[in-house]
């Protein structure tokens, strides 16, 4: 049954309605495959994910939370480095409310209800739990609706039309085909290089998250970081062993795959495992401390004898590529790995601070990336 707040907030929502300025409603396909209706452009946004603020800054960088009015609190947690960022130059972030996942059940449907969105956007990957809670339809009886977009189950699918999808909505479209543009090229650049050249493809480990915890290893199977390895040129051991986006490789697959190559995904979590194993790679990182940490990695089991170790391939790269519009700069920094003489002219750095110079809000830090290799 809706609550008495949920009615006041359906009231206060049809009053909001006659006072907004030009909207019209508009129905869009959204990553799920539903035909939603929202009346855009949209000017109030709850976010479902915080990291969505990745897509939003790019369409709209001079004031990306202009129109978020509220937000899940993951982004200050997963990536603190860039929250401080963007902190420093737009603290109004810091008074928009917060609140739990809809995987986890925390979700507060009152309190989004009092927030007044005109829309809720999801990542894909919580639909199921949505709906076995049924927020689908609490939200639905308020006429909040819902719109899924997805930069993580199937960044390579899914990234270009969220991005489409949210400059849509928010009246963005020429910005979002700007970015489309420079994504498409600067991806281009590595997989016609490699579609030409075919060279021998590395056997490559992904090391998802390495040293988080003391069990090894997570890794990527066909999706997301898997399908970057492939893109950039090289076999990814855990393909045919994983079969979804995620999943796990014991020590005894990874000796026995002797991978040529190892990559570990590394970040700042010390909100979740303070002072844990993990590579501490993302803007302005120490990387003199986070490739020590990274050589501390190939002394685990799961590393023994192996060809990466031995010839000191072994590298760490910032964690939130697989989780962002960003994914074209990873499949970079990996061609250039892969293959140094192919790619002798190739600057991931060089794209990654255009990337920041033409379509972020915040300034560009170095510190994505550290490889044994580095002196």
């Amino acid at each position: 049954m809706v609550t008495s707040l949920l009615k006041a907030a359906v009231g206060t929502a049809v009053a909001l309605g006659c006072m907004a300025a030009q909207a019209d409603p508009i129905t869009v396909t959204d990553i799920a495959g539903r035909q939603v209706t929202v009346d855009a452009p949209v000017e109030r946004v709850i976010l479902g994910e915080g990291r969505q603020i990745y897509l939003i800054g790019a369409l709209e960088p001079e004031s990306p939370f202009a129109h978020v009015v509220g937000w899940r609190h993951d982004f200050s947690e997963a990536d603190p480095d860039n929250y401080a960022a963007y902190a420093a130059k737009f603290p109004e972030l810091k008074d928009i409310p917060t609140f739990g996942g809809f995987k986890d059940g925390t979700f507060d449907v009152e309190q989004a209800a009092a927030l007044q969105p005109d829309v809720v956007l999801m990542n894909l990957e919580a639909k199921a739990a949505t709906e076995d809670a049924a927020y689908d339809d609490k939200l639905a009886q308020l006429g909040i609706p819902i719109v899924y977009v997805d930069f993580r189950e199937k960044p390579l699918e899914h990234t270009i039309p969220s991005m489409r999808l949210m400059g849509r909505l928010l009246g963005d479209e020429q910005r979002a085909e700007a970015f489309i543009d420079f994504a498409e090229a600067q991806l281009a650049r590595v997989t016609d290089t490699i579609a030409a050249a075919d060279p021998e493809r590395p056997k490559v480990f992904i090391d998802r998250a390495g040293g988080y915890s003391e069990d090894c290893c997570m890794s990527f199977g066909p999706g997301n970081f898997g399908k970057y390895v492939e893109l950039a040129g090289g076999d990814n051991i855990a393909d045919g062993i994983i079969p979804n986006t995620f999943g796990t490789l014991n020590p005894e697959q990874i000796i026995a795959a002797n991978p040529d190559q190892v990559v570990v995904t590394g970040g700042n979590w010390d909100a979740y495992v303070p002072g844990g194993d993990w590579v501490g790679v993302g803007p302005g990182a120490d990387l003199q401390k986070a490739r020590a940490k990274l050589e501390k990695l190939t002394h685990r089991t799961a590393m023994t004898g192996i060809t990466a170790v031995e010839t000191g391939d072994v590298h760490a790269i910032w964690h939130q590529f697989y989780n962002s519009p960003y994914y074209f700069v990873a499949v970079q920094r990996l061609a250039k790995w892969f293959h140094p003489s192919l790619f002798a002219d190739l600057d991931p750095e060089a794209t990654l601070r255009t990337l920041h110079e033409r379509f972020l809000p915040v300034d560009y830090e170095p510190g994505y990336w550290v490889s044994l290799q580095d002196e």
